[in-house]
């Protein structure tokens, strides 16, 4: 029987992935092994500060958007630097968030 990705695989993956790890028990949500990945992905509430250095990276980039904006044909490019221009905000707000 096939499945499609919207649907859970047949079997515990949680049980596959253990054992292409070489039988190393998966470790549960909350067991903290690995720092990174429990800072990367939990809740990260604004600290003292932070809500004005957010702002000014926008407003940064929102200049940069309009130059784009009045320089630039419109085309898959265009579209493709304002993509990477949320991206990079984006990121740039995480670092904050994540590191301070």
């Amino acid at each position: 029987m096939s499945w499609t990705r919207w649907e859970r695989p047949p079997g515990d993956i949680v049980a596959l992935i253990s054992k292409l790890k070489g039988g190393e028990p998966m470790p549960k949500v909350g067991e903290h092994l690995n720092p990174v990945v429990e800072n990367n992905f939990k809740y990260h509430a604004p600290k003292a500060g932070q809500t004005e250095k957010y702002g000014a990276i926008r407003e940064k980039a929102k200049e940069l958007a309009y130059l784009i904006d009045n320089l630039c044909p419109n085309s898959r490019e265009k579209s493709v630097a304002f993509t990477e221009l949320e991206t990079a905000v984006m990121w740039a707000n995480a670092a904050i968030a994540r590191n301070e």
